[in-house]
């Protein structure tokens, strides 16, 4: 499978071998495949703007989700999506909550891919069904120690 990684934000250093570790994890867990997903790490304004393009929503959020190929597709490829997450939306959600950035940010990412693999949380029956399946991967992501974690510098 191959997981892009995009980072074009500097607000959090973020290793991008982490996030491959983590997509796989989650999808696996799932029991999901594909061939392709993308992950990129925005700006507040690049996230911003894509929230008003797209839901009609100027604020900033922590991610967006767009799935691409159905999942009950037969296809030769399948790309799962792309998740876009702003670094900046966790950074201020952990101070104000005393938790970790890079955790909240794992969290982000985690709740991208649960929607691209058909989880939603616009009734409450669903975001119930999200919050649950959310737990559930944060807590295998902890026990397995993979949790997002700064990139290395060289």
């Amino acid at each position: 499978m191959k997981i892009n990684v995009f980072n074009k934000q500097k607000n959090l250093s973020i290793s991008n071998a982490a996030v491959k570790k983590i997509v796989s994890a989650v999808l696996a867990l799932e029991g999901h495949t594909c061939d392709e997903i993308s992950v990129s790490f925005v700006t507040t304004r690049v996230i911003s703007q894509m929230h008003a393009d797209y839901f009609n929503d100027p604020t900033t959020t922590d991610c967006i989700s767009f799935p691409m190929d159905d999942l009950e597709s037969i296809i030769d490829y399948r790309i799962l999506g792309e998740i876009f997450v702003c670094p900046q939306t966790a950074i201020d959600y952990a101070k104000k909550h005393q938790k970790d950035p890079l955790e909240e940010c794992t969290l982000y990412v985690v709740h991208g891919l649960l929607h691209l693999m058909g989880y939603d949380d616009l009734q409450p029956k669903d975001r119930s069904l999200m919050r649950k399946a959310e737990k559930k991967h944060m807590l295998n992501l902890k026990n397995s120690h993979l949790l997002l974690c700064p990139k290395k510098i060289s």
